[in-house]
């Protein structure tokens, strides 16, 4: 089966029902399997987005660890290798949380990502080099 990294905009869509994009992204989800996979990062920056909505901050967190959402752990070791996709990115100005996931996949060896933002994704590329697979598709 295949394990699919989740991103913030679709957390931030599926949990703001008034996002313009909840509808799409509730739709891509029925066809992923659980559970997602996600890390600290990307669950901050959701939750900054989230702000001024108090109940979509509570369900986020309270579905991390459940069947819809698992986090995947970063050690202090591994925080080197981040720097460097930073790095490799720096022309798109690659942010933190983009990098963990594009770590992560590597790491856990993980091609499709649940995410809005195609631009970056299709540049950035699996530990296999390989353009991830991007869900929902344009």
């Amino acid at each position: 089966m295949k394990r699919v990294l989740v991103d913030t905009g679709p957390l931030v869509a599926i949990f703001h029902a008034g996002d313009h994009r909840h509808e799409a992204c509730v739709e891509a989800l029925h066809s992923l399997p659980s559970p997602l996979l996600s890390c600290w990062p990307v669950i901050t920056e959701a939750l900054w987005l989230l702000r001024r909505d108090r109940i979509a901050v509570q369900r986020l967190l309270r579905t991390i660890g459940t069947s819809f959402l698992h986090l995947l752990a970063v050690s202090d070791k591994e925080a080197s290798f981040i720097a460097d996709l930073m790095k490799r990115y720096e022309d798109m100005s690659a942010q933190f949380a983009d990098a963990s996931l594009a770590y992560l996949a590597h790491r856990e060896e993980i091609e499709v990502i649940f995410t809005l933002d195609h631009r970056d994704f299709s540049v950035y590329r699996t530990g296999r080099k390989r353009p991830f697979e991007i869900v929902p598709a344009r």
